[in-house]
């Protein structure tokens, strides 16, 4: 099994790591750079103009990688024209900063393509107990192209606002600081092939492994130019693959969504925490502030940048490892636990402030 899941984790970490720079040496030439002296949002850290655009180094060996190790069928075709679409919009954000709003439709669209072509979620496990929760129904049925096709109502809805609520939590809740964003999604995907592994008897599984430990390699590739101090920003794009990617494999490994949403428990808390203080304000839920968890470990608890890139590197391996030991009812409860703590720390951060 490790045979399977070894050469493409190595081809894909070897290929981000030597792509990056050429994309560095792109986006300068592009003019794809966030200056600080230029780009005076709150929510902006780095003291140096920083090349942005590294979503097309981890694209390119995303893509490279799936091409050589899997068979170009309808999924993996989905997946790959999604994600290019993702990391073009990456892409034209990095240079026009686009529109929110605009950017969340484009992701909508990008998110319906796997879907079309087949991915989504027939069940879930209910995390109350009791079984399945049975989403494959209702169905509309329609002729084309001279056969009998089917839209799963349920079943297509809750995996497009999965993809959508995910790349967007994944982009807001753990993109703050350097090394932030790659390491927690390579160890997410890390935990979702080592998930998949135990349905490796199934050889209709085996695609997914491989299709995680790619992710795997070109995050962790791509981590050496991401860690403190930066030489290149994952920016939109790169979070938004990520998201992406993980959402997909979270679906594909027998719709395990739970297991997903515990590994990105704190991100994904975060996050949920920060549109509803939004609303709450008065503020549009998908505009920037410096709100988040990690803005508030470095503004009120006086963490460095790589303390920061850490804490959310250990917290996603321990909330991963909790997660391949623990059944759906008890990573319920778990991520409850997990986001009563986040909202006491983040009480006690104001507090302590104001001390």
């Amino acid at each position: 099994m490790l045979t399977i899941i070894a050469l493409p984790l190595i081809t894909s970490f070897a290929m981000a790591l030597i792509l990056t720079y050429p994309v560095i040496i792109i986006s300068k030439r592009w003019g794809l750079i966030d200056d600080p002296k230029s780009n005076k949002h709150k929510k902006v850290i780095h003291k140096k103009p920083i090349p942005r655009g590294g979503g097309l180094a981890i694209y390119l060996s995303f893509m490279i990688t799936t091409l050589l190790f899997l068979p170009l069928d309808k999924h993996i075709l989905g997946i790959i024209l999604g994600a290019t679409l993702l990391v073009f919009t990456g892409l034209l954000d990095d240079r026009y900063n686009l529109n929110p709003y605009l950017r969340l439709a484009l992701q909508f669209f990008a998110a319906s393509i796997p879907i079309a072509a087949g991915i989504g979620i027939s069940f879930v496990t209910n995390p109350l107990g009791g079984g399945i929760l049975d989403l494959s129904y209702p169905q509309i049925s329609f002729e084309l192209l001279g056969k009998t096709r089917s839209i799963w109502i349920l079943s297509d809805l809750f995996a497009l606002f999965w993809i959508v609520i995910i790349m967007n939590f994944l982009n807001w809740g753990a993109k703050g600081v350097d090394g932030q964003l790659s390491g927690v999604v390579a160890i997410a995907a890390l935990t979702m092939m080592f998930l998949s592994s135990n349905y490796s008897a199934d050889i209709a599984e085996w695609p997914v492994m491989i299709l995680a430990s790619i992710t795997v390699g070109a995050f962790a590739g791509f981590l050496p130019w991401h860690v403190y101090p930066q030489k290149i920003m994952p920016s939109f794009g790169g979070s938004n693959l990520g998201g992406f990617l993980l959402a997909i494999l979270s679906i594909l490994t027998t719709a395990k969504v739970g297991t997903l949403a515990m590994v990105l428990a704190i991100p994904l808390i975060d996050s949920g925490y920060t549109v509803i203080r939004r609303i709450a304000q008065g503020k549009s839920p998908v505009w920037g502030d410096r709100g988040h968890f990690h803005h508030r470990l470095l503004d009120k608890a006086g963490w460095n940048i790589p303390k920061i890139m850490i804490f959310y590197w250990a917290t996603t391996l321990f909330f991963g490892i909790i997660a391949l030991n623990i059944n759906a009812q008890n990573k319920l409860y778990t991520i409850l636990a997990a986001g009563l703590c986040l909202a006491a720390t983040i009480l006690w951060l104001n507090s302590y402030k104001q001390g």
